[in-house]
């Protein structure tokens, strides 16, 4: 995100999700690092790390906040005064991440998806 600007935009908010699901963590299975939507399995599945037996929940939680510190710089001199990052199996909070103020101004994405027939929920709102 470029922090100059003085609003944010849809397609930041979208693009934001998007890559998010795609970046391999250092988590890994057997096959090497997994990407946070495979990690979003694992922790439902209450799996650990296989490279460091950590729970894949802490390793999801730590890093979906650390990628969405570093997009969305949370600030009264910053155009984004807060985010909310949340994410749901079949209607249960697997992951709740919020920062800063919720406006009533703000831009918001949610991306679904379907494995093993479980439906998946991630939902993010940019406040501005």
């Amino acid at each position: 995100r470029n922090p100059q600007k003085e609003a944010v935009e849809s397609y930041e908010v979208n693009s934001f999700i998007q890559s998010m699901l795609q970046y391999t963590t250092d988590c890994e299975d057997y096959f090497g690092g997994v990407s946070v939507q495979e990690l979003i399995f694992e922790c439902r599945a209450g799996n650990s790390c296989i490279n460091d037996g950590r729970d894949s929940c802490d390793v999801l939680n730590s890093t979906l906040k650390d990628m969405a510190d570093k997009s969305w710089r949370v600030g009264e001199e910053n155009p984004v005064k807060g985010y909310e990052l949340k994410i749901t199996i079949d209607d249960a909070e697997l992951v709740l991440i919020k920062e800063g103020n919720m406006t009533d101004n703000y831009k918001g994405a949610v991306q679904d998806f379907v494995v093993d027939g479980e439906s998946v929920n991630l939902f993010f709102r940019a406040y501005s």
